[in-house]
């Protein structure tokens, strides 16, 4: 997965507000690490919502799996606070028939700077042979309707 992850929230077609909740910090007082993996998880839902990927799924019998993802941690968040997680399409992989996202954590008690940014790899799974499918078309299209640089 890619290193050079965005830090500027202007890079991420989709993003959504979330309060950091008291029951999100951890024994340290700061936000536990695997919140962060939930944000995302938001985040990449509200950008497969941008995709209308429900009525995809609904046709196609296809639709996304997380196969791996990772997080880089820059600042601590603390509660209160509210950030903005951004997600977007990094590249596509043709070749392996696969979506590499990215994800930041904006903190508004820290100016909007980056709290962590991530990465997520996608891979359309058919629900129907439960077995890895093709990447679909209807999914490019969707896509490229959100991305300005997406080929």
């Amino acid at each position: 997965m890619s290193s050079a992850i965005p830090t500027d929230l202007s890079a991420y077609p989709v993003s959504i507000e979330l309060p950091v909740m008291w029951g999100q910090m951890d024994a340290f007082g700061h936000v536990n690490n695997t919140v962060y993996f939930r944000y995302f998880e938001s985040a990449r839902i509200a950008y497969f919502d941008a995709m209308s990927m429900e009525a995809l799924m609904a046709r196609l019998k296809i639709g996304p799996i997380l196969g791996e993802t990772a997080c880089r941690f820059r600042i601590p968040l603390q509660y209160p606070d509210v950030v903005t997680v951004g997600a977007r399409v990094a590249a596509v992989d043709f070749e392996r028939g696969q979506l590499q996202m990215h994800y930041a954590v904006f903190s508004r008690h820290h100016g909007g700077r980056a709290a962590a940014v991530g990465d997520g790899l996608i891979v359309p799974f058919s629900y129907a042979d439960q077995q890895r499918a093709p990447l679909p078309d209807a999914w490019l299209d969707a896509i490229r309707a959100i991305e300005q640089d997406i080929s």
